[in-house]
């Protein structure tokens, strides 16, 4: 009997220190269950108003949407967006100021999450890249019979970017990078930083990612995103997140669990760009939040000294988010990079 009450006991602590774990997340407002039936009422606004297409690369579908001027068209940018994110990560106020100064947008679903291809025959053994996802976007250029296009990326699309610039620069006009980095691994600086690691697991335990109630896993995409806020004096549009979360599970094909595995192998797998980011000759600029809790600060302050002529902006109090408070700083300094591309070309 007294191995039993020590198995017993034991597996009480287990579960005790379970509970106390999962719960020790970051709180969800009180309210989120309001705001999901709200949202379910209301019924969610229309977040693809451009022209869609499908673009391929081998064997990938990559699904893209074109948001045009109606009046004037200077060149393309492409929206790359990050670590399993999807082309509604990019925010209409971040990139409506871009289309309103003349430009043609266009912002896609990384392969494994959206609208593009899932890649049912994904192998761990050979996986893809981040060449590999450059390549996406040489794909959409191609469909689109544009030659040359500014790139603009978002964390491991800021990676992508950086590997379109080097290894792709004919197909290149400028390129901007936001909280991202030449190395994620780079053992001279932080990885992911524990209390966000941690942090990242509870929530994950909290509201188990691939659940088939719709209600998690919109608490789900909600608690990675407020773990993603900065420091700074503004506030994260919960409804926002919550109704774009509502509409990729309603209107489109969900999230795919695989992807976050598929994403991180390809970063892992492309290793470090530090030797080659000298290479890049086209106008950079390089933008990053000084409280970014995921990719660290420094990692801006390193590989932006390895780009030749590169500008910064590192906004204080920003996160690693796009929050509409600092957008019009982040769009004057990248249409001004874009312009550097006129000067140039004389």
């Amino acid at each position: 009997m007294t191995i039993l009450y020590i198995l017993i006991a034991t597996l009480a602590i287990i579960l005790l220190g379970a509970y106390l774990f999962i719960n020790s997340a970051p709180p969800l407002p009180s309210n989120v269950e309001e705001m999901i039936q709200e949202i379910k009422a209301e019924g969610v606004p229309e977040f693809i108003k451009g022209r869609t297409g499908e673009a391929k690369n081998g064997e990938v579908n990559i699904f893209y949407e074109v948001i045009e001027n109606q009046t004037t068209t200077k060149e393309t940018i492409v929206l790359i967006c990050g670590h399993t994110q999807i082309l509604l990560d990019w925010p209409d106020y971040f990139y409506q100021p871009l289309v309103d100064a003349g430009y043609r947008v266009i912002r896609f679903d990384n392969r494994g999450v959206g609208n593009s291809d899932w890649l049912p025959n994904y192998d761990k053994k050979n996986p893809f890249t981040l060449e590999d996802m450059a390549k996406d976007v040489i794909a959409i250029l191609d469909q689109e019979n544009i030659e040359k296009a500014h790139i603009i990326g978002m964390s491991m699309g800021g990676m992508i970017g950086q590997r379109l610039a080097i290894s792709h620069s004919e197909r290149v006009l400028s390129l901007t990078s936001i909280m991202s980095t030449g190395y994620f691994y780079d053992p001279a600086l932080t990885n992911v930083p524990k209390l966000f690691y941690k942090n990242l697991i509870a929530v994950s335990l909290k509201y188990p990612i691939g659940s088939k109630k719709q209600s998690t896993m919109l608490k789900l995409n909600l608690a990675i995103r407020q773990l993603q806020d900065g420091e700074g004096d503004y506030e994260l549009d919960r409804k926002l997140v919550l109704q774009r979360g509502y509409y990729e599970l309603n209107k489109r094909r969900g999230y795919n669990i695989k992807a976050t595995d598929q994403h991180s192998l390809a970063i892992t797998k492309s290793g470090s760009r530090y030797e080659e980011l000298g290479k890049i000759k086209v106008p950079t600029l390089v933008i990053h939040g000084t409280t970014d809790p995921l990719i660290k600060f420094e990692h801006a302050q390193k590989y932006s000294k390895m780009i030749p002529n590169a500008a910064t902006l590192f906004i204080e109090g920003m996160g690693h988010d796009l929050p509409d408070v600092h957008t019009r700083t982040m769009t004057t300094a990248i249409l001004k990079n874009l312009a550097k591309v006129k000067v140039a070309n004389g």
